[in-house]
């Protein structure tokens, strides 16, 4: 699924007009309506609307949205910032219908000409869209201050007024929606969390632009999907045995910690890795075997509370090392035996905290390590960033100068490749916001390695598949409820849904 930056969206709009054809302002009534219809099929039949309009494309959206609702037999008031200068063609043609219907149109040229809204009405944001340039100022970002002290429930059109498409919008007055409308595609500016307040509930909703338009793209951004996965997942062979899924090892757990490789080490298993072996203190050893049969079991010595040394691990196909590890001095030297005797690598957790009090082994990081740091661990490893959109950029540089790929953990997780391109995950939900989430994704991950996945892949899979079993847990369970381990209950559904849609 795509994802484009504003001017993009722009070029993709004209292509639709040539070569469908279709004239701009037939495109803006297919874009109108579908909000519309959305809107009728969402609970809001019969509300009364305040429309608020610039005097833009985003502004005409909204001029037929108000005459769709008005022709329908809805209480719609319009109210179009007004600067003394008329508006787009497109706008003009639009108000010019609107006149011709019941809605009332105010124009607003001072704050004095402000109306509260009426309790229970709906405000719809057409003030600016994707083209913003600079922040909202003046009496635009008074009508955005009067849309947010309303009260009343706001839906924007394609994007809320005041947001920057492509580049942080921190400092500036934006609108808060409870639900933003979008056409066609995402924009980044929708999938970084400083926004989320910003933006509320996403709906995106196709209006048909011209599908030759993709082909002719470079994107760097784009989402995951369901066949997208489909496409990385391969069938079993049904002559293959345990030793064609590959051997993985995880390094994990400490005392007081070993339920972070019990996660893991299950959520490894029902990945599909053919075997695995978990390095683990002794002092772990009767746990895991009694709670992960299926897993081998390795001890490095007797009556030790944290893993200090470790066989050699050149035989395995993958490895994770983190989970439930702790953090002792001993363990940088861990992480470089590590290095140096595996070619796919997993780094969560307590092991990349240990990295990033040892920066100078990044440079040893193996070609084609993932690690999976939340946003404390990234800003630990990597260094603080003023905004997500920067907190981006920063991961890219890092994931090229290491060639290593980073999948940074949130709601819409990114998965950062080394060959600049960004992956952002469509799965998942705050119930997994739980101890142990993590350790349950490292597994996963760690499973699809040695079974032969190259790191790109393993880290889009099993980030979505993480998510998607997170995604029916909580459909069983409620997202309250989900803990951890309800995700790897899940997995074996999440692989069905994916494999046999």
């Amino acid at each position: 699924m795509q994802i484009l930056v504003a001017e993009q969206v722009r070029a993709w709009d004209e292509f639709t007009i040539q070569h469908e054809p279709v004239t701009s302002v037939d495109l803006m009534e297919r874009a109108a309506s579908a909000f519309y219809n959305w809107l009728l099929l969402h609970g809001y039949r019969g509300r009364s609307f305040t429309v608020f309009c610039g005097k833009g494309n985003n502004g005409g959206d909204g001029l037929v949205i108000a005459r769709l609702l008005a022709l329908s037999g809805h209480i719609v008031t319009v109210n179009i910032l007004e600067f003394g200068h008329k508006g787009t063609g497109d706008f003009q043609v639009n108000l010019a219908r609107l006149h011709e219907t019941s809605v009332t149109i105010r124009f607003i040229s001072t704050e004095e000409n402000l109306h509260p809204l009426v309790p229970g009405e709906i405000a719809i944001d057409a003030l600016l869209g994707t083209g913003l340039n600079r922040p909202a100022e003046g009496l635009t970002a008074a009508v955005i201050q009067h849309i947010n002290q309303s009260g009343c429930e706001v839906i924007a059109v394609d994007i809320p007024s005041g947001l920057y498409t492509d580049k942080s919008s921190r400092g500036n007055t934006v609108v808060r929606a409870t639900h933003t409308v979008s056409f066609q595609c995402y924009k980044l500016a929708f999938l970084l969390p400083e926004n989320a307040a910003n933006t509320g509930n996403l709906h995106i909703l196709p209006i048909g632009l011209h599908p030759d338009f993709i082909n002719t793209l470079h994107m760097p951004y784009e989402m995951t999907d369901q066949p997208l996965i489909r496409s990385i997942l391969r069938p079993r062979n049904r002559f293959a045995h345990k030793g064609n899924y590959g051997h993985a090892a995880l390094i994990a757990g400490s005392k007081g910690m070993m339920g972070a490789a019990i996660l893991s080490a299950k959520a490894c298993l029902r990945s599909g890795t053919g075997k695995l072996t978990c390095h683990i203190p002794s002092v772990g050893y009767i746990i895991l075997q009694s709670t992960v049969p299926e897993a081998m079991c390795h001890t490095a010595a007797t009556n030790v509370e944290y893993l200090q040394t470790l066989p050699a691990l050149t035989s395995y196909n993958a490895v994770g090392i983190g989970p439930g590890l702790g953090q002792y001095n001993t363990h940088a030297v861990l992480l470089e035996k590590v290095f140096t005797e595996t070619s796919n690598l997993v780094i969560d957790a307590d092991a990349l905290n240990v990295l990033s009090v040892n920066k100078d082994l990044l440079q040893h990081l193996p070609a084609g390590t993932i690690l999976t740091p939340h946003v404390r661990e990234f800003e630990r490893l990597f260094g603080p960033a003023t905004n997500d959109f920067e907190k981006l950029t920063l991961a890219q540089q890092q994931a090229a100068a290491l060639n290593i790929v980073i999948v940074l953990k949130g709601h819409y997780t990114a998965i950062i490749t080394p060959g600049g391109k960004t992956w952002f995950n469509s799965t998942g939900n705050a119930g997994m916001a739980t101890g142990g989430s993590g350790d349950v994704l490292t597994g996963i991950i760690t499973g699809l390695l040695a079974q032969g996945y190259v790191a790109e892949q393993a880290a889009i899979a099993g980030v979505f598949l993480h998510g998607l079993a997170g995604d029916l847990a909580a459909t069983a369970l409620s997202q309250e409820a989900m803990i951890a381990s309800d995700i790897t209950d899940y997995l074996g559904k999440a692989f069905l849904q994916v494999m046999t849609a």
